[in-house]
C-alpha cells in the first residue's frame, strides 16, 4: 500500500533531483522510496559501508571499531600537509 508524503526540500535540490530522475527513467517518488528503504536496511543491519569497502570485505581484516570516515579524513589530512 502506498501513502502520500509531503517533504520540504531546498528548491535547487528538488530541481536537480527531478533532472536526475528523468535521466534515469525513474520517478522521484521511487528514488526517495529506494533511498529510505536502503537507509532502513543499513540501520537494521547496523553496518553502513561504502561501495569500495564492501568490495574489500573478506580480503582484509579491519578492527571492529574501524571508522571509514575517520580513516579517510586522516589520510587526506596527512596527504595535504
Amino acid at each position: 500500500m502506498t501513502t502520500k508524503l509531503t517533504l520540504t526540500v531546498e528548491k535547487e535540490i528538488i530541481e536537480k533531483a527531478k533532472i536526475y530522475a528523468k535521466n534515469t527513467d525513474r520517478s522521484l517518488s521511487k528514488i526517495v522510496e529506494s533511498y529510505l528503504d536502503n537507509l532502513i536496511k543499513d540501520s537494521e543491519s547496523n553496518t553502513i559501508k561504502s561501495a569500495k569497502l564492501t568490495k574489500l570485505v573478506g580480503s582484509i581484516k579491519v578492527p571492529k571499531n574501524f571508522d571509514e570516515k575517520i580513516a579517510l579524513s586522516e589520510y587526506f589530512n596527512s596527504k595535504h600537509k
